[in-house]
């Protein structure tokens, strides 16, 4: 197996001299489940776990392995196992927050280059719920690419297409239909050799379908929708990296019921609602908060309608979600530093 076809270049080679001891392998996270991962070396296939000095080590979620990591690792291949020992930094990673009441990130995928944001052109189409998805794109350090799916059901595409434009300032759109083979040569070309996407959207988006359009034949079993409202079956259950034939790397994931922040920069957001924030620039007061304020310029242009009202729900509510997340997030970031000064005292005990 050759690991340039799974993203491997000069950039992390010499990153990983200086990070990893000699004589291990290095690999690439295919798949998680349950605390036990697929990975993929020069070597082949193995399944592998964390290391027991990693798992003692780890305070929070990221200190795991993440589907799309290079890791380092001891391999065994009598029995194709191996032991996880190192985790190579990051250069992106799409986190959110985990479904239910735990404040604990959830990394979807890790070291992407580019996050291709599917959503289905029927009733899966919501242009609120995309730019909760683009605001969390631009904080993963990878470049958002909206892909509106399944077009062969659709009769209205420009007025769709054009909806998307209104709230996604600068982002490549590209409507594409499995079904007519459609728009396959425009996705291809955020695939080169050593390139790696990742398709997020709700179940029923039809990643999975184009991931095997994408392939070439059915590496995903793909379940019906429901004729009521569109929506799909969980079709992928884990998140899974596939390497395509003519070059790229795939990563799929299962639809998104709840897309809870984990979080955001004040830069993100402002890439998401740049009309907002250029409109805010021109308030009278800079920490105008838009709810009745003299000479605010937003609350001018909701007014006179150059200013869609759900557009700056959405925008209110964002910005009070992460603001309550981070109040969360900082009091979790102190627990855990207590956690971790503990461990430490713990080893030197030991030591002594």
């Amino acid at each position: 197996m050759n690991l340039i076809d799974y993203g491997w270049n000069a950039s992390l080679e010499e990153l990983a001299k200086n990070k990893f001891e000699d004589g291990r392998s290095i690999a690439r996270v295919v798949s998680e489940y349950k605390g036990q991962y697929k990975i993929a070396s020069e070597h082949g296939f193995f399944l592998a776990e964390v290391s027991g000095k990693m798992r003692h080590l780890a305070l929070r979620r990221e200190d795991y392995p993440a589907v799309g990591d290079w890791v380092s690792v001891d391999e065994r291949p009598a029995d194709m196992k191996a032991t996880i020992r190192g985790i190579l930094p990051r250069f992106s990673k799409f986190s959110r927050n985990m479904a239910g009441l735990t404040t604990e990130e959830q990394i979807v995928a890790a070291n992407i280059n580019t996050v291709f944001l599917v959503m289905a052109l029927n009733h899966d189409f919501n242009v609120r719920r995309l730019e909760r998805y683009l605001t969390m794109a631009w904080e993963s350090g990878a470049n958002p690419v909206i892909v509106l799916s399944k077009s062969d059901l659709c009769d209205h595409i420009d007025e769709k297409v054009s909806e998307v434009e209104e709230i996604a300032f600068g982002v490549p759109i590209h409507a594409v239909s499995a079904v007519h083979d459609s728009g396959k040569e425009q996705l291809k070309t955020y695939l080169g050799k050593g390139k790696t996407v990742v398709f997020l959207g709700s179940s029923g988006a039809g990643k999975s379908t184009l991931t095997n359009w994408l392939y070439g034949r059915e590496l995903q079993t793909v379940n019906s929708v429901r004729e009521d409202d569109d929506r799909g079956r969980h079709t992928t259950t884990n998140r899974e990296l596939v390497v395509l034939p003519t070059g790229g790397v795939v990563i799929d994931t299962p639809g998104m019921r709840e897309l809870q922040l984990w979080t955001a920069s004040n830069q993100s957001v402002g890439q998401s609602f740049a009309d907002i924030e250029a409109l805010a620039a021109d308030c009278r007061f800079r920490d105008c908060t838009h709810s009745g304020e003299p000479g605010c310029e937003v609350r001018a242009a909701l007014a006179s309608g150059r200013l869609e009202r759900a557009r700056f729900d959405s925008y209110i509510k964002l910005q009070r979600e992460l603001a309550f997340l981070k109040r969360k997030t900082d009091k979790l970031a102190m627990l855990k530093e207590k956690e971790r000064w503990k461990k430490i005292h713990m080893s030197l005990r030991k030591k002594h």
